[in-house]
Order: structure tokens, then C-alpha cells, then sequence
């Protein structure tokens, strides 16, 4: 050839991803045997010859997966990385949890971060866009499993949940309570999650023949705060309900009903998202859309030992549904 051979061009010929390529090649097991053949022979055909200050870097596995997560402070959050630490435990690996803080320029650093501690995998929750940043990761030949937001036009194996069932009771719930001013308190839309739960939220309206309303939906960033001053402004506009898309920002709205002294369930009806405990514990306790945590945790896991171990992975999408409690307990017949 003209050229060195990379190993690109080894996964290319043996017809295998560039992780498992650079894991058969420096050594590691966790691959199949069907791979290590195919890419061996791969290797031998183009005369490929690895770096040898490369090879010695990546000779032997850390026992290290890196995790980064959002927003460590967010009870949801919290909960997931526990789900994963274990269920990575019970793998023998250890855990790199790195908490981006809501920030893409913070989520860009950490996931530089796991680059060079050359961790053996990733399992990332995006921040922003974030696909360069991955990108990167994957290029070095790390698996990356993807948990509850995806990255744009990727064909990352992720773990998310489907928001639909959950928010499609949720909406049918609250105009079977009569209210046709719904309030919704949406993510950031640059996320997949932000965005697809505001398009279900305009989807399930349409759906009832109740338009969507500009002045009724307000843009919060996953934090508290933004919760606090969205219900504010939807309160003010003439709410009859407010829909929180997160679990921060549905403390914020809580928040704002009872610093205005906003009798919730009476008043003014809210649903919040994800069954933290302490939202069994409000008076009155609030309606939630619920994801299993649980679940999510143990499948990224499980895809990312199958993609590691060379074997192939497809995403997973877990349902959502809704738990009725005391906040939306109200019924407007004048509206």
C-alpha cells in the first residue's frame, strides 16, 4: 500500500465497529471470538503495525467506566448514577462519576477527562449537543452507551424513556378535570428529552382540539429556578394547571404555589415528573409522570457490556405512566 494502514482501515476490512478493533488488537478479551479472528486477519492483510507508545498506554484495561451525569444535585440524577455504580460493581468495574452541571462546555471537559484516563467504557447522559465531544471518545475506541438523552443524528446505543404514555395520561387526566389552560414548564430544547416532551405536550393537545397556547409554555433549563419563575409567569397568565417536564422544576413550581400561597389541588391543579419520595411527601402529594430509574441504570449497563464485549447492541426505549395523587384533584367548570 501507498500508505501506513490504520486501524480504521483494520475495522473497516475485518467489518467490526473501531472499539472492538482497538480492543483486539491491544490485548482485551471482551471481545468475541468471531472478532478477534476477523480482525487479526484483518491486521495481517494490511500490514497494519500498532503504535507501539499507543499500544503500551492501552495494553491493559483500567477496570474504570466513566459516567457523566447532568446534574448530581438532581435527586433523578442521583438515583441513576447510584443504579449504575452498582450495577457496574457487579461487573468488577469501578466508577467515574463526573457531573457536567447542566453545562456543555462542562460536559465537554469531563468527556475530554475520560479520554485520557482511558476509560474502558462510557455511559453519558448528553448536555447540549455534545456530539463532537462523544464523537471524540468514540474515535479513540471507547464504547459510549447514551442514558435518558440521546445525541443528535448518533447511532450510539441509548437507554431513554418514552415520554409519551406517561404525558398522554397526564394530559388526559387533566382535561377530564376540565381545564383547558395547561401551563407547560419545558427543558432546554437543544436536549432530546426538552424537545421531545415539548412536541408531545403540543401533540397530545392537538389530539383533544385544544390549541397550544405560546403564552402557556415557558422554557426552563432543568434547574429549580427556572421552575419557580415559569409557574410564576404561567400563574400569571392564567393557568388553570401547570406541567413541570423535570423533577427540579417541578420543586420550583411547588415552590412558587407556596410562597404566593397557591392552594395546589384548589387553586391551581399541577403535575410534576419522576416519582422522587419527596413528592409522595408534599401537601398536598403530587401527580407525577414516572420513569423507572431502575431500569434505565441496569439496561446501560447491560448495553454497554455486550458493546464492549463486541457483541451487537440496539437502543432501548422504557415507558412512562402516570401516578394521580392530591395536586390535581380540582375540577373548573366555568373553564
Amino acid at each position: 500500500m501507498d500508505r501506513k494502514s490504520t486501524i480504521k482501515d483494520v475495522a473497516k476490512l475485518a467489518g467490526v465497529s473501531l472499539g472492538t478493533a482497538s480492543r483486539v488488537l491491544n490485548g482485551s478479551s471482551a471481545t468475541s471470538e468471531a472478532s478477534r479472528t476477523a480482525v487479526r486477519k484483518a491486521a495481517k492483510e494490511l500490514g497494519y503495525l500498532s503504535n507501539a507508545h499507543a499500544r503500551s498506554l492501552r495494553s491493559a484495561h483500567t477496570g474504570v467506566i466513566g459516567l457523566v451525569v447532568p446534574d448530581i444535585r438532581n435527586p433523578y440524577f442521583a438515583e441513576l448514577a447510584s443504579v449504575v455504580e452498582n450495577a457496574c460493581l457487579a461487573h468488577g468495574w469501578a466508577t467515574l462519576l463526573c457531573n457536567a452541571d447542566e453545562s456543555p462546555d462542562q460536559f465537554n471537559r469531563y468527556v475530554d477527562t475520560l479520554r485520557r484516563q482511558r476509560v474502558d467504557g462510557a455511559i453519558v447522559t448528553p448536555t447540549g449537543l455534545g456530539e463532537h465531544a462523544v464523537k471524540d471518545l468514540v474515535d479513540d475506541g471507547v464504547q459510549v452507551v447514551c442514558v435518558d438523552r440521546e445525541v443528535a443524528g448518533s447511532s450510539l446505543p441509548s437507554v431513554t424513556s418514552d415520554p409519551w404514555n406517561g404525558m398522554g395520561e397526564a394530559v388526559d387526566h387533566l382535561l377530564e378535570r376540565g381545564h383547558r389552560r395547561i401551563g407547560f414548564i419545558t427543558g432546554p430544547q437543544q436536549t432530546s428529552t426538552g424537545l421531545e416532551r415539548y412536541q408531545a405536550y403540543c401533540q397530545l393537545l392537538a389530539e383533544h382540539d385544544v390549541d397550544v397556547v405560546d403564552d402557556l409554555v415557558v422554557e426552563g433549563d432543568y434547574q429549580e429556578e427556572s421552575g419557580r419563575v415559569g409557574a410564576g409567569q404561567l400563574l400569571d397568565r392564567g393557568a388553570t394547571a401547570v406541567f413541570a417536564s423535570d423533577s427540579l422544576m417541578s420543586m420550583g413550581a411547588l415552590r412558587t404555589c407556596l410562597d404566593r400561597g397557591v392552594r395546589i389541588g384548589e387553586d391551581i391543579d399541577l403535575v410534576g415528573f419522576d416519582d422522587l419520595p419527596v413528592f409522595s411527601l408534599t401537601n398536598p402529594a403530587l401527580t407525577v409522570v414516572a420513569q423507572d430509574i431502575d431500569a434505565m441504570g441496569k439496561v446501560a449497563v447491560d448495553l454497554l457490556n455486550h458493546a464492549m464485549a463486541g457483541e451487537p447492541t440496539s437502543s432501548a426505549r422504557l415507558d412512562t405512566h402516570l401516578i394521580v395523587r392530591a395536586s390535581t384533584r380540582m375540577v373548573k367548570e366555568d373553564q
